[in-house]
């Protein structure tokens, strides 16, 4: 890795899913339990997110969920700018590769994520939280749901 973030770690979380994925999620980036086990959206967040596609209709194994910084960051604190751009070109590469028809940006620092056309994308709220505030976790939902309906 060519932020500071990524250096002494032996564990960047990259992201996971099939490499054609119709559904990109994009989030911020991984936690510590993310950091152990190698895989995006693991945690409590990833528990609930697990729950929502689920109810949704959208099973795990047929999205790619990532993060924009593919490290955790110290105390889990929001990424600083230079490390969003450090990780950018890494996050685009991936988009270019799997090519989905739809990004979930999940959270602020995910809605910053510069747009290729031919890509639907839709900004929503991140599961975190989703799961702390009713008006984010009624829109998070929501926005899932039209997710699955887009679908057809």
């Amino acid at each position: 890795m060519t932020c500071s973030l990524g250096q002494g770690k032996t564990t960047a979380v990259m992201g996971e899913g099939p490499q054609n994925a119709d559904i990109m999620l994009i989030g911020q980036n991984p936690g510590a339990e993310e950091e152990r086990k190698g895989r995006p959206f693991v945690g409590r967040a990833g528990k609930y997110l697990d729950q929502v596609l689920k109810a949704s209709g959208i099973k795990r194994e047929k999205v790619f969920i990532t993060n924009v910084v593919k490290c955790k960051t110290p105390a889990n604190r929001k990424p600083m700018a230079k490390e969003i751009k450090d990780c950018i070109p890494l996050l685009m590469e991936q988009i270019k590769q799997i090519k989905p028809r739809v990004i979930v940006l999940m959270g602020k620092v995910a809605w910053e994520t510069p747009r290729l056309k031919g890509i639907k994308y839709i900004e929503t709220y991140h599961p975190a939280a989703a799961m702390r505030f009713p008006k984010a976790r009624e829109r998070f939902e929501q926005d899932f749901r039209k997710l699955m309906r887009q679908d057809d």
